[in-house]
């Protein structure tokens, strides 16, 4: 503790006897020293008694000289003079007093207690219209006084008292006292008086709101009325002066709903509310709304609810004017609000205010613009222009300015940084609708010569061969015999043909340089759109033509994607020839795992038969289309050559992928010698020990290990592994113990020479950690020789 620190406790257990707080607290207010007090001292004759006063005084009188402005000082003076009943001294103090400080209220109130104590009734009614006098804004002075008069039974002067103090103009709670004065001894017409002369000095909305209440509790109804009525003619019409009148207008409602009027509750309601913005009567209409659910009917009801949830946007929007899913929300609020009104067979002039709210949130919204030259920004702007033209189009029917619209948007969107193909398509999908066909080919066509996008391309595209296939059916409907020729299509096929070659041919790369837009000629989709609606035309030698020329392109995105739907294509016409054709020239460009398990499944499964022996089938009604059973034999093949080409390699992990699909295949369609085959090809994962280049030291690390493999490249350790593995089966065969696991290449080739038809095809577990002994250091050295 001498050099200030704490001290360093040893023994934190408890104490044996544990104090609580409250004996704590006892103990220090017991050993608290008592207080001095001064000896009380006792007079025993009147001698004494002049002088313990005269003593007294002169302290008294020395102090009020040292302090002469300390109310205080004057204060217990002259309270000490009142306590011996020496009211006069006690008076000729306070008014020395009075002298120093006279608007001291402290002392003034004081001084009429003093007389009051003394019953000096007269003395005090004189001190009080004295301070009332000086001190007139002190409202507990006239407070007094008035408790004074009345406590006198003097009414009369109590009223009189209020008259003088309300030329003052005090505040609220003065006339509230004078009224309730008045209502104490029924005076409720003076009362009634008293409100009338209170809004005339101060007109504000409460006064008149108490005055109407007054009224009505008296019930004197009309009059009651008469005074809500006045106070809406005194606020007038402004805006301001109503929006602070809305206390006003709810009492003056809530008064009629108490008296079962209520139509007229709802008028009040009403015109109130068509003369405020819907941000600022948020009360009034949670009043409204409450009306209406308690006495309104549904239509009624709806449309409170309706203002409210306006109410609610409007705040939000004040908040973020660019929150794009309030003006959604709030655009089908009042497009429902629209269609309420149609089903309700409003009049033409309510449909068209209700249609022109709709456009105004429309317009306020649109107005909205994002800032800045990123798309991302933009993404949900663009649907309000999208959802404002459908309304004009569908709703109002109003196509002109949905037309406009369109337009508008599309002058707005800044091209040259980004562009929407939603807002091109929907503007010609519009003017189709329309029958205006020219009109949407000229706008897709501005919108691919001003941004190629593709999907402006795709779009155009279906709009064609949508057109295409209606002006099909009139034909066959009207029975024309040359509709076969399907010339409507040949627009599509155009169509096709330029977006393949934006994609193909620089020279159309170099027209859209300076687009944001650019296309690479690697899409595959082109393709195979191009070649799915030949097939639908049922051109055959067309879609061979496209697919043909697709695959021979140098660079293509995801090629994988075209060269499926070209095998589709063929596999679907029943041509396996033409399909394994295609997969060899596949398993020669790419090799890879998942083509060749593709090419092994074709061979195995059945195909439809050749479509002219299809058609031959429906003619002869035949519910089921022929199929062509697969070729095992051909699908082993396929898998051999895979295996060896994955090997020549060196892919381990896809030849384990393309074993485990073979030794699936041979258990659907093979022997059990084949499956035993395929199960001993099958690798095991062996522990190896390599030297870290980096660090010069031995890790181990996992590696797969395939029989051949070894056979082929160390047949010593090879052999040693073979008779390892033989061993350790025939000993898991001998122990009879749990099932093992399928056995691996090395157990297969050392039972390859010996009769293997009855083989389960299980041995001991296969578990890596368990060739760390013996085998896995032969095999992790030959690793290291690799």
């Amino acid at each position: 503790m001498q050099d200030g620190r704490a001290p360093r406790i040893k023994n934190r257990a408890p104490a044996a006897i544990q104090v609580t707080a409250e004996q704590l607290l006892r103990d220090a207010q017991e050993r608290q020293e008592s207080q001095f007090r001064a000896p009380k001292q006792r007079v025993e004759d009147f001698e004494e008694l002049h002088e313990y006063r005269g003593r007294k005084r002169e302290e008294f009188e020395k102090r009020i000289r040292q302090t002469r402005s300390s109310i205080k000082e004057w204060l217990q003076y002259a309270n000490w003079e009142a306590s011996q009943g020496e009211f006069a001294r006690a008076r000729s103090v306070f008014e020395r007093a009075l002298d120093v400080d006279p608007r001291s209220v402290q002392l003034w109130l004081s001084y009429t207690e003093m007389e009051l104590k003394g019953r000096n009734v007269q003395h005090a009614r004189n001190l009080f219209d004295r301070a009332v006098t000086l001190l007139p804004r002190i409202d507990q002075l006239w407070y007094k006084y008035v408790y004074l008069e009345e406590l006198l039974q003097n009414v009369p002067g109590a009223r009189q008292v209020f008259e003088r103090w309300m030329q003052w103009e005090p505040d609220d709670k003065a006339w509230q006292a004078y009224i309730k004065l008045e209502q104490r001894y029924q005076e409720l017409d003076r009362a009634s008086a008293i409100y009338e002369r209170w809004v005339a000095v101060r007109p504000e909305p409460r006064v008149w709101v108490k005055w109407g209440k007054f009224e009505e509790e008296r019930g004197r109804l009309d009059k009651a009325r008469e005074v809500f009525q006045t106070a809406l003619e005194f606020f007038g019409d402004d805006e301001e002066q109503i929006e602070k009148a809305q206390a006003v207008f709810n009492a003056f409602a809530k008064m009629e709903t108490r008296l079962k009027e209520y139509e007229r509750a709802r008028v009040i309601y009403k015109f109130a509310l068509s003369r405020l913005p819907r941000s600022k009567s948020g009360s009034l209409y949670a009043a409204y709304t409450k009306f209406e659910k308690q006495h309104g009917t549904r239509t009624t009801l709806e449309s409170t609810v309706l203002g409210k949830r306006r109410i609610q946007y409007e705040e939000e929007l004040q908040h973020d004017g660019r929150n794009y899913d309030v003006w959604f929300d709030y655009a089908r609020l009042e497009e429902g609000a629209l269609r309420d009104v149609r089903e309700e067979g409003a009049t033409a002039e309510e449909e068209e205010r209700a249609a022109n709210r709709v456009r105004e949130v429309y317009e306020r919204a649109v107005a909205q613009v994002p800032p800045g030259g990123e798309k991302r920004h933009w993404r949900r702007y663009i649907f309000l222009w999208l959802f404002y033209a459908l309304f004009e189009e569908t709703e109002t029917k109003d196509f002109e300015r949905a037309r406009q619209i369109y337009e508008t948007a599309i002058r707005v969107v800044p091209h040259k940084q980004f562009t929407f193909a939603k807002l091109w398509i929907n503007f010609a999908r519009f003017e189709v609708r329309r029958l205006q066909l020219a009109a949407a080919r000229k706008i897709l066509g501005t919108a691919i010569g001003m941004c190629p996008k593709e999907a402006l391309f795709k779009g155009y595209i279906q709009l064609e061969f949508d057109v295409s296939i209606s002006k099909l059916v009139v034909r066959i409907l009207y029975s024309y015999r040359n509709y076969l020729q399907l010339r409507e299509f040949d627009r599509v096929r155009t169509l096709y043909e330029k977006y393949i070659e934006v994609r193909m041919f620089p020279r159309y790369t170099r027209l859209f340089s300076n687009a944001r837009h650019k296309f690479d000629p690697t899409n595959s989709a082109a393709w195979i759109k191009y070649a799915e609606l030949e097939t639908q035309l049922e051109d055959f030698a067309r879609v061979r033509a496209i697919y043909e020329l697709g695959i021979s392109q140098t660079a293509l995105s995801m090629p994988e994607l075209l060269w499926k739907a070209y095998i589709d294509f063929e596999t679907e016409e029943g041509e396996r020839e033409k399909a394994r054709d295609l997969y060899e020239r596949l398993v020669q460009l790419s090799g890879h795992v998942k083509v060749w398990i593709s090419y092994a499944t074709f061979e195995a499964e059945p195909i439809p038969v050749p479509r002219a022996m299809r058609e031959e089938a429906e003619e002869e009604e035949e519910e089921e289309v022929p199929m062509v059973e697969g070729d095992p034999v051909r699908a082993r093949q396929v898998f051999e050559r895979g295996y060896k080409d994955l090997k020549s390699k060196g892919l381990k992990h896809e030849r384990v992928v393309l074993l485990e699909i073979w030794k699936a295949f041979e258990e659907k369609y093979g022997a059990a010698e084949d499956v035993v085959k395929v199960q001993g090809m099958m690798p095991i994962t062996s522990k190896r020990r390599i030297v870290d280049k980096e660090t010069g030291q031995t890790v181990e690390d996992w590696d797969i290990v395939f029989a051949d493999d070894e056979r082929e490249s160390n047949p010593t350790s090879f052999k040693f592994l073979q008779m390892a593995h033989a061993w350790k089966a025939a000993q898991a065969k001998s122990g009879g113990g749990p099932s093992a696991a399928p056995l691996s290449g090395f157990v297969a080739a050392a039972n390859a020479s010996a009769a293997s038809s009855n083989t389960t095809g299980k041995d001991g577990e296969d578990n890596p950690r368990g060739h760390d002994d013996g085998h896995s250091d032969v095999a992790s050295s030959n690793g290291g020789d690799d």
